[in-house]
């Protein structure tokens, strides 16, 4: 299985784009074509291989629509879906909707999260770590549970 992980800092050039750090495009390279999809999700981007995007499609699509909180939620996570590629220098271009919905400016953070990719505002992501940080004693039933 392939894995995304690490921290890269880096920042978003005037046109949108960003630089794919080069561990994450080597994953690409190996494990995926250079295509992925990327949409908002609570104040960052999440970012999948399109091959993992079309398993979540699939999990979604069985749902039934019928149901409101399915509809809402696949309107919230699905509407502002975008697929990308990789262009042949690591980069991908950020649609302005979601530069605005991750409130990306400048100096940003690309994180590698085993199926998934995050990117945020660098601030963002250094508030949220801050707080997880502060209250990681909330999270020792999951690591048990985990076996770690």
């Amino acid at each position: 299985m392939s894995v995304f992980r690490g921290r890269y800092y880096h920042s978003i050039d005037e046109k949108g784009r960003i630089i794919f750090p080069a561990k994450l495009c080597d994953i690409f390279a190996e494990h995926y074509d250079n295509r992925l999809v990327m949409t908002s999700w609570d104040g960052y981007l999440l970012v999948f291989p399109y091959a993992e995007w079309t398993v979540i499609e699939e999990k979604m699509f069985q749902q039934s629509i019928i149901r409101k909180e399915v509809r809402e939620f696949q309107r919230l996570f699905m509407s502002g879906a975008v697929d990308c590629t990789l262009d042949s220098q690591r980069r991908i271009l950020i649609p302005p909707s979601l530069r605005r919905d991750a409130g990306l400016e400048r100096d940003i953070v690309t994180a590698g999260m085993g199926r998934s990719i995050e990117i945020w505002d660098k601030d963002r992501f250094d508030a949220a770590l801050e707080k997880t940080s502060r209250n990681v004693e909330l999270y020792s039933q999951y690591i048990a549970d985990l076996g770690i």
